[in-house]
């Protein structure tokens, strides 16, 4: 099956991980996944993989169907074609929060915009992980450990981290001391965003918000820089 990136008109090859991965989505659930070609996101639900739906149905016109545009053979006189890259990963969110209702709801959210969560145990066990993983985004709660945020091995460690892998990674802060989506204070703390406890039932629109304005401040960017250094 294939789909085409919205951005760059790429077509693209969805692998059986990504499939599965459609098919297990909840009823008005997405999936982002980012573009190999341009790296922006591309957004899919369920109705990718049914052939009835209106994301797959062919256009009507007059009471009758109308029929595909003939295939462009032009690669056939040059000899030459382009092979279809295929989607693979999942993108992926590391979620340092401690057990119990807070995290549940944080990975919730998480899940319900197509990223999947993972955990950490310990400020080490994270470090370890970001080590062998590319993690679309980091939520850290200042509660995860005691003492203040600047002493946080774990923050100290992001806010240390080479920028050409740190461009990549969308952070997010989440404590009592903090005032949702204030971008000012998330850049004073070297964060993505910020968000108070008090709005963490709210977090899944919180990012429907957040991350779309990240991805047009810096997507394009961040796609330049992925092609210059690869």
């Amino acid at each position: 099956m294939t789909i085409t990136c919205q951005n760059c008109n790429r077509k693209l090859k969805l692998s059986d991980k990504i499939k599965k991965g459609i098919q297990q989505l909840a009823p008005g659930r997405l999936l982002r996944l980012p573009c190999p070609k341009c790296g922006e996101a591309i957004v899919l639900d369920g109705n990718h993989l049914n052939p009835n739906s209106t994301t797959q149905q062919t256009n009507l016109t007059a009471g009758a169907v109308k029929p595909p545009e003939a295939p462009d053979i032009t690669w056939l006189k040059k000899g030459t074609f382009e092979e279809e890259e295929v989607v693979e990963d999942i993108p992926q969110t590391l979620i340092l929060i401690n057990p119990g209702a807070e995290r549940d709801l944080v990975a919730k959210a998480i899940e319900s915009i197509g990223y999947q969560a993972s955990f950490a145990g310990s400020d080490e066990e994270a470090m370890d992980k970001m080590q062998f993983i590319n993690y679309a985004s980091v939520i850290l709660h200042t509660s995860f450990r005691p003492g203040p945020l600047d002493e946080s091995p774990f923050h100290n460690f992001m806010r240390d981290m080479s920028m050409l892998k740190r461009r990549f990674i969308f952070y997010i802060l989440i404590g009592p001391e903090f005032s949702t989506l204030y971008d000012l204070e998330a850049l004073a703390l070297s964060a993505n965003l910020v968000v108070n406890n008090n709005e963490i039932p709210e977090l899944l629109t919180i990012l429907r918000k957040a991350i779309p304005r990240y991805e047009e401040l810096f997507g394009s960017l961040m796609a330049e820089i992925s092609a210059y250094s690869g």
